[in-house]
């Protein structure tokens, strides 16, 4: 049950976000929002607060599907560092930059580092099915050509994080589109008339979805321009000028153990990398299919995730023997190696994760939601729900929770007062995917600076001006089509 305690539901997330984008601290930062909340929920008792603290990061175990994740990250570490101890990685690399090298005299120019970065988002957006799998296969599969080009971490965590949620909110034939389908029914259910079988409504919506557009269209445009903002363009100058990839005293989000040497004698082979990834990739679909008993797009994202993750490591453990690459016994020391190396990042989701557990105890996002309308006329009521749900998801770090929060408010509010409500729950997903997106305690975000062996919170500020300058966009067109009554 949530929790009334108004004003005081902000606190939490607003100062975990606040001290992580100060301090770069991020553990102490999410530490400090959970102890502040939960001794709120105490009623300012700090003992109690501290020992409810400990309890509420225990429960993050409660949820089977947190607990997937969490294994998740362990394992993808023990995949990592395989398919770099085989040679797998160097291989990929070197078949990359010998067709790179084909179309123009050296491995520097701009035209390659184009074709690079657009193959690297194109690759993430094919990947709509499950949006972690987009994010883990973009880093591992192109952070070795990225570093051999000199483009620093930050851009290959902004660009692998952009052609995730955006494409699996934009191409809803996934676990994604499943979910809000059902919440669509619920509605219905309620008797709102939304125009349309749930389906129908949610193809509309992702009509009028111009968020994760926007984001793809901004990065595009940044990709093919060269143009950078803030602390993207101050981290391109420095690894211009200093070769640095990432910012000297960062907190890279993977430890020293994820950072494996290919054996000695090997030969480096692209298939020792491609095979296992698109044996996971192959997989996931497979699991996705049978979670979801035959409907894909109902299957379970952190059960297929797990599964498929964990098969391709015996894949590539049995790859890597037969092949005469990694014996048994090496293998099981890199997997174990790979696995110590993504512990703290483990421990960094299972705070995030309690964060959010918290924060809908203390009923945040339907404080905010609620507040919100009472101040909005007919003509704005889009766009506050999207600027609305941009707060909540920021805050609280989960796309699906602010979409369960925000449709169940949007559709009442527009259908009450005469607005689309086919665009109001457009700008409800839309806010929901600009938190997931670009949130420091979203999985997502967390995953990509992961993923592209990036510090944390300089991925969260060098990508949040292009989101804020997408979601600012956005809330000017929603304005136009609020005051149109379109």
């Amino acid at each position: 049950m949530e929790n009334t305690v108004g004003l005081l539901s902000l606190l939490p997330p607003v100062l975990a976000i606040g001290l992580a984008l100060w301090t770069r601290q991020v553990f102490l930062s999410l530490a400090a929002g959970l102890w502040i909340g939960f001794v709120i929920l105490a009623s300012g008792n700090p003992l109690t607060g501290t020992f409810d603290a400990m309890d509420g990061i225990v429960g993050v175990f409660a949820d089977a599907g947190n607990t997937r994740i969490i294994l998740f990250t362990l394992i993808v570490g023990a995949l990592i560092a395989l398919i770099q101890r085989s040679g797998g990685v160097a291989g990929f690399v070197k078949v990359l930059m010998r067709k790179l090298d084909r179309m123009s005299d050296t491995a520097e120019t701009r035209g390659q580092r184009k074709l690079v970065e657009l193959l690297a988002l194109g690759t993430g957006l094919l990947l709509f099915i499950e949006s972690n799998i987009s994010i883990l296969t973009v880093g591992t599969l192109y952070r070795p050509v990225f570093d051999r080009l000199g483009i620093p971490r930050e851009k290959l965590a902004y660009i692998a994080d952009s052609g995730s949620a955006p494409s699996s909110i934009l191409i809803p034939f996934n676990a994604w589109g499943a979910f809000i389908i059902g919440l669509i029914g619920t509605q219905q259910a309620a008797g709102f008339d939304l125009g349309g079988t749930a389906f129908e409504v949610l193809i509309g919506a992702t009509l009028l979805n111009f968020y994760p557009m926007l984001v793809i269209l901004i990065l595009v445009f940044v990709i093919l321009s060269g143009r950078d903002v803030g602390g993207m363009k101050t981290a391109e100058l420095r690894a211009k000028a200093t070769g640095q990839l990432n910012r000297p005293d960062a907190q890279i989000m993977m430890g020293d153990n994820t950072e494996t040497e290919a054996k000695d004698g090997v030969t480096a082979k692209a298939r020792n990398m491609l095979i296992p990834i698109g044996l996971m990739v192959g997989l996931m679909l497979v699991f996705l299919f049978m979670t979801g008993n035959g409907d894909m797009r109902a299957g379970s994202g952190s059960k297929s995730v797990l599964y498929a993750t964990s098969l391709a490591v015996i894949g590539a453990m049995v790859l890597y023997k037969i092949g005469g690459q990694l014996g048994i016994r090496e293998s099981f020391e890199t997997t174990l190696s790979g696995m110590s190396g993504m512990v703290p990042l483990a421990i960094l989701m299972v705070l995030a994760f309690a964060l959010g557990s918290l924060c809908k105890d203390l009923g945040t996002g339907l404080y905010v939601a609620e507040t919100a309308k009472g101040f909005v006329s007919p003509a704005i009521v889009p766009a506050m729900i999207f600027l609305v749900s941009c707060f909540v998801a920021f805050s609280t770090g989960t796309s699906w929770g602010t979409f369960a929060i925000m449709i169940a408010i949007a559709v009442p509010l527009a259908s009450g007062m005469g607005v689309n409500t086919t665009l109001a729950i457009a700008a409800a997903l839309g806010g929901g995917v600009f938190g997931d997106h670009c949130s420091p305690t979203s999985d997502t975000s967390i995953i990509a600076s992961m993923a592209t062996a990036n510090d944390h919170i300089d991925h969260i500020r060098t990508q949040l001006p292009y989101a804020l300058i997408g979601g600012a966009i956005t809330t000017v067109l929603y304005l136009i089509l609020g005051f149109l009554n379109v």
